[in-house]
């Protein structure tokens, strides 16, 4: 145990300079974009290029392009700014405001100001507002996005969306379930390890920015893919290593990467699965490690391709 603890303290301080070199750009902000995102600020009501916007689509951070809102969230409020009764799962990140009264909102990926929230109104059957800036937004509009899907299981799922989450060209992260046979299953079915599922990442990416492979060696190079009963301390087969490929060209490029570690003289205990039905994982483990300001104990960033 003493051992363990040490390694965890070593990996935990390796983590944080990894997570260092993958964070995501953030982009060049207007003095009255900064004024905002940067220094909490708030336009002026009814004047924001969002408050009447309906087109369908995806609605983004100004600051670092993370996926916040989907159009089916946005709805008229009459409160002057635009209004969202829901948010892409673990995209937004709530903290008490400085004026101890409201909660403020932010982008869960840059940490840039977005508005606050609110509960209880009753404006719709969410019973929920995200009163968002304007300038704090871009739009991206249905049918113009070149994004991809991938499933990767590399143990715990908290320290691998965490260094997944922050590599160029993704645009969302989501803890799951997959694999198993279980309806709906929740953590506590998945642990009893009874179910078949493994804790898995669904990572949306932008194929302009990035690639399937690129993911794919990221995927290898912040895990222990030769271990067979788990990842580091966390041992059940809810831990095991494997990519659950989409399609023929997933499943093409993980071979040629698992021959490849192969040849590099690894042990490579990887499964290679066809595309599973993912169930999302509970709010609390999305972006657990931002939620919470630690740190992986069990993945670091090794360079191995």
């Amino acid at each position: 145990m003493t051992v363990l603890l040490a390694l965890s303290l070593i990996f935990q301080e390796k983590a944080q300079t990894a997570g260092g070199d993958l964070m995501q750009e953030k982009r060049p902000l207007t003095a009255e974009e900064e004024r905002v995102i940067i220094h909490r600020g708030t336009e002026m009501p009814f004047t924001g290029k969002f408050l009447k916007h309906k087109e369908k689509g995806t609605y983004t951070c100004r600051r670092c392009a993370a996926e916040l809102y989907r159009s089916e969230h946005k709805f008229d409020s009459g409160c002057g700014w635009p209004a969202f009764d829901d948010e892409i799962a673990g995209a937004v990140k709530r903290k008490p405001d400085p004026d101890g009264h409201r909660i403020e909102i932010v982008c869960a990926a840059c940490d840039g100001h977005l508005g606050h929230v609110f509960v209880g109104e009753g404006l719709t059957e969410k019973n929920l507002r995200h009163c968002v800036n304007s300038v704090s937004l871009d739009f991206i509009p249905a049918g113009s996005k070149k994004n991809a899907e991938a499933i990767f299981a590399a143990g715990c799922f908290w320290g691998v969306e965490h260094l997944m989450k922050q590599a160029p060209g993704v645009k969302t992260t989501q803890v799951g379930y997959a694999g198993g046979h279980l309806e709906n299953p929740d953590y506590r079915s998945v642990c009893s390890g009874t179910t078949g599922h493994l804790e898995v990442i669904r990572v949306e990416f932008d194929e302009t920015v990035t690639s399937f492979e690129t993911l794919a060696k990221l995927f290898f190079e912040i895990h222990d893919f030769s271990q067979t009963d788990g990842q580091g301390p966390d041992i059940g087969e809810q831990y095991l290593s494997a990519i659950f490929y989409a399609n023929d060209a997933q499943k093409a490029v993980a071979e040629k990467l698992v021959n490849q570690l192969k040849n590099m003289g690894h042990q490579v205990a990887t499964s290679l699965r066809p595309a599973a039905k993912f169930w999302p994982a509970e709010d609390y483990h999305q972006n657990y490690y931002s939620k919470t300001g630690k740190a992986p104990y069990c993945h670091i960033r090794r360079k191995i391709f």
